[in-house]
């Protein structure tokens, strides 16, 4: 099926990979019109908030992140998806029922399942041995989990405010833990409900300025709620609307910030690009510092700390560290690492 929004240098596909019975993960494909020289395609996930569409491809002139990945450097496929639970992929029998009916929803290694199916579909789509993966907070570790396991079908790997398997202060710390067993995870329901207020609230809080516009195109917040929230089919059964959100990615953040390992950073064979916002809230500097120390089996490793950029440096103004980011990104993946001295 062909998307019906199209800009005119790209087009647009939008299909179904089945990952495992009675589960559909959504896929888009944005292609450049004029081909490009890129070897690898590049697939994008998302993190614990808002699907692929949401955070990745808003229908704002100049603002769809995948679109500019896809036309920059040497050009390159890029590819959208939604891990089951969010956007237009399956939801899970979990997700049907009562939040407090079932146990946090969508653990890594489902995520890692969908992502699976996905890879081997973009692999027999464009004739290529492996792809590239990029991964924004919880959509990192899922991604850097598969790629441990996987490394003869991930060309590179970028990792954006990934959060390691690292003992070390975090921001929901306090948030997520049980008041009686502060190093235990609260418990918590299947799923948890956004609405517009709580998918702005982190950004809001994360520019460091009264005025938001100066970080962020107010067109873009708008997309990027109206996006998420119109993505789950009951948002509208709710006051105000709402969309779920699977939690197991908070369970799973919660003990990596207390030096869990779900996966080794020395099992990892891509090319390794790790960046940080410096005005992250959900990655830590020590998550960057133990990756440097134990990517020893990386085919090429680079960090990248963004300075004064957010969470969600990608859907902010360029100037706000989307431009750099581009760059960093499109650079690496080209073999044209963009030198210290212009960082």
């Amino acid at each position: 099926m062909t998307c019906a929004v199209a800009a005119s240098t790209v087009e647009r596909e939008d299909f179904q990979v089945e990952s495992a019975p009675g589960i559909s993960i959504f896929v888009r494909e944005i292609r450049a019109k004029a081909p490009g020289t890129a070897a690898s395609p590049l697939l994008l996930v998302h993190g614990g908030g808002p699907g692929g569409i949401g955070s990745f491809d808003l229908p704002v002139p100049g603002y769809s992140f995948a679109e500019s990945l896809a036309t920059a450097g040497a050009g390159r496929t890029v590819y959208i998806m939604d891990v089951r639970g969010w956007g237009r992929s399956t939801r899970p029998a979990e997700l049907q029922q009562p939040a407090d009916a079932n146990p946090p929803a969508v653990a890594v290694d489902a995520a890692a399942t969908d992502i699976a199916a996905v890879v081997d579909a973009i692999r027999m789509r464009t004739h290529t041995s492996r792809v590239a993966l990029f991964g924004w907070a919880s959509g990192g570790h899922w991604s850097a989990f598969y790629a441990a396991r996987h490394p003869d079908k991930v060309s590179h790997l970028v990792l954006l405010n990934t959060i390691y398997g690292v003992d070390a202060p975090w921001p929901f710390g306090e948030v997520f833990a049980d008041p009686k067993f502060p190093v235990r995870f609260r418990a918590s329901g299947a799923y948890a409900l956004a609405d517009a207020s709580r998918l702005l609230a982190r950004w809001d809080t994360s520019i460091p300025t009264p005025d938001k516009t100066e970080w962020r195109d107010p067109a873009v917040a708008e997309a990027y709620v109206n996006e998420t929230i119109a993505s789950d089919p009951t948002s509208g059964s709710r006051e105000p609307r709402s969309v779920r959100i699977p939690t197991a990615y908070r369970r799973e953040a919660f003990e990596m910030a207390h030096g869990r390992r779900y996966w080794d950073a020395a099992d990892l064979r891509a090319a390794v690009l790790v960046i940080r916002s410096e005005l992250d809230f959900w990655s830590r500097p020590a998550d960057s510092a133990a990756l440097e120390r134990e990517l020893t089996g990386a085919a090429r490793k680079r960090f990248v700390t963004l300075v004064g950029a957010t969470h969600y440096v990608f859907d902010d103004r360029p100037a706000r560290g989307r431009r750099r980011l581009i760059e960093e990104i499109v650079s690496f993946m080209d073999g044209t690492d963009v030198p210290s001295g212009d960082r």
